[in-house]
């Protein structure tokens, strides 16, 4: 399965094995405009699979009411971008309904679906990388995939979850490969970072997109530097595996973070100042993040926004000759 194919599986099988849930957003009815919901309405008929109006507040409301109630409530939001006009209901409301009941209420059974991050063509509106904003609110879980096989298992858990998820989609890897994708159902770990590649010279952190970018630059710096680089997918970027990254770096000594989203408030600055405080004996230069810049995200000059695979690499040679 490809990713989006990997993403319909898991939905198929929440509706399968759920009588409550349901998948609700706008066009989802007809498969949505990347196809991550084809074929379910039919399958699992017009009460549990429907479209909505095109107003996103409304959207996480519906989807807040619904988990109260009793439902597993599964939105799509249906870029990233747009999912501003929901934070109020999704940060003053989702996150904290069990706080204001003392625990007698809770809308946990709720999951928000978003394509986000960079497509190549998106610009300013169909681009972005929103994860940071969420990431000040206690009471959300946010996550971001970086293939099928993990979007799947993924996406299952944090349907089964009992607190509202945040599942942001990188929208260019919905086609971009394919993986041997277990066809039956299966979780995978949330709060819990991978490490893809085990090096001992520095540590290189992303995830989504960023994750394969990096992966090329671990093989840049072992061929043209022979530096040893570890490779670390955050995957949920809140409640974030802080233990995971700090142990690498206390053996490797040096750290690097890509993200997409622009540098100033991105996450990585959370994860930079968390393992300074941490590591800071451990350390043998200074953290260094690349990341998108401080403006809107451009159209024509996207290639120059991108954290690409050079400008990492060049940050990767600052950081073994500090």
């Amino acid at each position: 399965m490809n990713l989006f194919q990997a993403i319909n599986n898991s939905l198929d099988l929440a509706l399968s094995s759920d009588p409550t849930a349901i998948i609700f957003g706008e066009d989802v009815a007809f498969g949505g405009v990347f196809r991550c919901t084809v074929g379910l309405q039919e399958k699992h008929g017009k009460s549990r699979v429907f479209n909505t109006p095109l107003c996103e507040q409304g959207i996480a409301g519906f989807g807040i009411g619904a988990a109260t109630a009793g439902a597993t409530a599964i939105a799509e939001i249906q870029f990233a971008d747009y999912i501003l006009p929901a934070f109020d209901q999704i940060c003053n409301e989702a996150a904290k309904y069990r706080y204001r009941s003392g625990g007698l209420y809770d809308c946990g059974s709720l999951t928000i679906r978003a394509p986000c991050s960079a497509v190549g063509h998106g610009a300013l509106y169909h681009s972005q990388s929103p994860e940071a904003f969420f990431t000040h609110c206690p009471g959300l879980k946010v996550v971001v995939p970086r293939g099928p096989i993990k979007a799947k298992g993924l996406l299952l858990s944090c349907i089964r979850d009992k607190n509202p998820c945040l599942f942001f989609e990188p929208k260019i890897l919905y086609r971009s490969a394919v993986e041997q994708v277990p066809v039956k159902e299966y979780t995978m770990p949330l709060s819990k970072a991978d490490i893809l590649v085990e090096g001992d010279d520095i540590t290189l952190v992303g995830w989504g997109t960023q994750v394969h970018v990096l992966r090329e630059v671990c093989q840049l710096a072992k061929d043209q530097l022979n530096v040893s680089c570890e490779l670390i997918d955050l995957v949920t970027i809140l409640p974030w595996d802080k233990e995971t990254i700090a142990q690498s770096v206390k053996k490797t000594g040096r750290l690097l973070i890509a993200h997409e989203a622009p540098l100033t408030s991105g996450f990585g600055a959370e994860i930079a100042a968390s393992i300074q405080h941490d590591c800071f004996l451990n350390l043998e230069a200074p953290i260094e993040r690349v990341t998108g810049f401080d403006t809107p995200f451009p159209h024509m000059f996207e290639p120059f926004y991108m954290p690409d695979k050079w400008r990492c690499f060049e940050a990767v040679k600052k950081l073994v000759n500090y």
